[in-house]
């Protein structure tokens, strides 16, 4: 079933290319920043990070209401001030500066590992890091991509965005695991919406539990 929705997601939306967005580092920062709020305010939050200080070492040691000043516009300033504070202490090395280790290099689970293991950090955080900072397959599970599958019957009724992770992983090979995910998205954002989904639209609907129930 999962193949099947990756197939017909491609013959509807094609395939989008895969290209790293950010340095890994920068990309864990900017999904913190983009937690509880939209992508153009998350945005707008990681451009006055990067304008107001120069290093990670400068984030890290910055006076907190400094930090909050730089990334209000991404709301939740004093939560995610001293969240990625906490991430940027527990990557510094024994020389002082702050180093993520290369995720590309190592095997998923374990890059995954550790970076759940970081403050505040869960799988669709650390998963977004790997597959659009360090080049890793990895399907993030957000709103879009949780609400589809559980439409579509993918997972069962009560799995979890983690447990979703897992099962779609599972589901398809990792060289499709960017475009399945970039592509269920869209497909949640334009088509399978929370409210008013455009079911008479759907690719999906010949085998979509929602719309044959």
């Amino acid at each position: 079933m999962i193949g099947w929705v990756h197939r017909q997601l491609l013959a509807h939306y094609g395939r989008p290319p895969w290209e790293p967005r950010n340095e890994p580092l920068d990309e864990l920062i900017g999904t913190v920043l983009s937690q509880h709020t939209s992508d153009l305010n998350a945005e707008r939050a990681f451009a006055g990070l990067k304008r107001a200080f120069a290093t990670w070492e400068e984030v890290r040691d910055a006076p907190p209401p400094a930090l909050e000043a730089a990334i209000r516009s991404g709301g939740l300033a004093v939560v995610k001030a001293a969240r990625i504070q906490a991430i940027l202490r527990a990557l510094t090395n024994g020389s002082g500066a702050v180093e993520l280790p290369d995720l590309s290099r190592m095997r998923r689970a374990r890059a995954r590992e550790l970076l759940t293991k970081l403050p505040g950090v869960g799988k669709k955080t650390a998963s977004c890091v790997l597959l659009f900072g360090a080049g890793v397959p990895a399907i993030p599970v957000d709103t879009h991509v949780h609400r589809v599958s559980l439409r579509l019957g993918l997972v069962p009724a009560r799995a979890t965005p983690d447990q979703t992770t897992d099962v779609l992983e599972a589901g398809i090979p990792a060289r499709d695991h960017y475009a399945f995910h970039v592509n269920l998205i869209r497909h949640g954002r334009q088509v399978c919406r929370a409210q008013r989904p455009q079911c008479e639209l759907c690719v999906l609907r010949a085998r979509c539990n929602l719309y044959n129930s």
